[in-house]
């Protein structure tokens, strides 16, 4: 299951939801396209998404480009660097290509995730 994300204005990635919790990917795929307002902690980018699921396989490390959903903040999370979660997240997928846009994100981008055939 391939994603585009689109930070407006500044480019796209490509990413591949993974088996890691499948579930959620699945939710999140069956979803899309979802869009939200860009919130960054260190080197982790995130926003709310209108889906609530619960823990399925949670981990509380990540690597970069590492595509999860936090359960307690209803959020998707696209770590880039070397920051850790805050709490357990739920690993969906993996920026395969780009991740390096992750870095010129700012607070308030708007990010557009959508499937990518």
């Amino acid at each position: 299951m391939r994603i585009r994300i689109t930070v407006e204005g500044k480019g796209h990635a490509t990413g591949e939801l993974d088996d890691r919790n499948p579930e959620s990917a699945r939710r999140i795929y069956d979803s899309l396209p979802i869009e939200g307002r860009a919130l960054l902690w260190m080197e982790e980018v995130y926003f709310d998404i209108p889906l609530d699921l619960d823990y399925e396989n949670p981990s509380d490390s990540a690597s970069p480009g590492d595509i999860s959903y936090w359960p307690p903040g209803y959020a998707l999370c696209i770590f880039f660097g070397s920051t850790q979660p805050y709490s357990p997240v739920n690993h969906i997928g993996r920026v395969t290509e780009n991740l390096e846009l992750f870095f010129s994100v700012d607070e308030g981008d708007r990010i557009i995730i959508e499937r990518e055939e």
